[in-house]
């Protein structure tokens, strides 16, 4: 008696058993999703790790440089956007999710969502006395601040939505007049928020313009740094979680979409200081246009990059 048809049945068996364990995963946990990260990968490694536990969905994740803070990786969905290789894009900043969102990159309904705040702070080296705190950041400019303010080089990042809303607040021409002072004034142009205030805590300024997220880090183990208030040329920067229109794998992403909006994410966040809090008690800080901060960004960037040469 010949066994080839059995085992001709057998092997249709194992292979229903195994599309149905394959469809049952995908179901169930499974699969994999692809995020961009421009969230320090410090804070947000230990948070897509336990979300791979939790549903079982293999999480793959692109981190951005601290030097180009988030542009890296809008241009990068922006070239891939006609075959997206993404299918979440976690941002740390407002203005580059807006950017791709009125460029269609994400999907059309419950595209993106912000979550929590940081805030751009003035830091002053703790116990600093002889010299006072600035009033505003137009005190930059003074004489005896020449040479002493360390500011990320203002073309990318929280450092360029920062500039480019206080463009908005103050006018063009008072945002020229101080942004030509300041550059006068010598102030040390470095890469990244979290290099601004590694010079402060080094005595090699006395100044940084710089993130909530980046003072805390540098107070972890001990209070170095001193953040000044609040106040109105203050910005407040959501996280944001976005979907990717046409991404490859669309339930996996929602999944994790959900997942990083969650009070669990939030909460642990904020208890390491990537995150100041879930909504801001202070009104009194900039409020962007943000549909006219995005028509005007092109020029005002090329401004920047003409007033900040490094």
């Amino acid at each position: 008696m010949s066994l080839l048809p059995y085992l001709g049945l057998l092997l249709v068996l194992a292979a229903a058993l195994f599309l149905s364990r394959f469809n049952g995963a995908t179901r169930n946990g499974g699969g994999e999703v692809v995020i961009y990260a421009a969230q320090d990968q410090v804070y947000a490694e230990p948070i897509l790790q336990d979300f791979e536990k939790q549903t079982g969905i293999r999480v793959r994740a692109v981190y951005d440089s601290e030097a180009v803070k988030t542009v890296g990786l809008a241009n990068r969905l922006l070239a891939e956007q006609g075959r997206p290789r993404c299918d979440i894009f976690w941002g740390n900043e407002e203005l580059r999710t807006r950017q791709l969102a009125a460029r269609d990159v994400f999907r059309q309904t419950n595209g993106w969502a912000a979550f929590g705040f940081r805030s751009r702070r003035i830091a002053m080296a703790a116990g600093t006395t002889h010299l006072p705190p600035p009033n505003s950041l137009l005190d930059l400019t003074n004489e005896h601040y020449r040479g002493r303010v360390s500011i990320a080089y203002p073309l990318f990042g929280t450092t360029a939505t920062h500039l480019l809303a206080l463009r908005q607040h103050w006018g063009e021409s008072n945002w020229l007049a101080w942004c030509r002072a300041l550059a006068a004034n010598k102030p040390f142009i470095v890469d990244g928020n979290s290099v601004a205030a590694k010079f402060v805590v080094r005595a090699e300024a006395l100044l940084a313009l710089t993130d909530s997220d980046d003072i805390a880090a540098e107070n972890r183990d001990g209070t170095r740094l001193t953040a000044l208030p609040l106040s109105a040329e203050s910005l407040l920067i959501p996280n944001t979680v976005a979907v990717v229109r046409n991404c490859p794998h669309p339930e996996s992403a929602q999944r994790l979409f959900e997942f990083l909006q969650s009070a669990e994410v939030l909460a642990r966040l904020v208890a390491v200081g990537a995150l100041e809090g879930a909504s801001a008690a202070e009104p009194a800080t900039l409020k962007p246009d943000w549909d006219a901060l995005l028509r005007d960004m092109d020029p005002a960037t090329e401004q920047l990059k003409q007033l900040f040469r490094r």
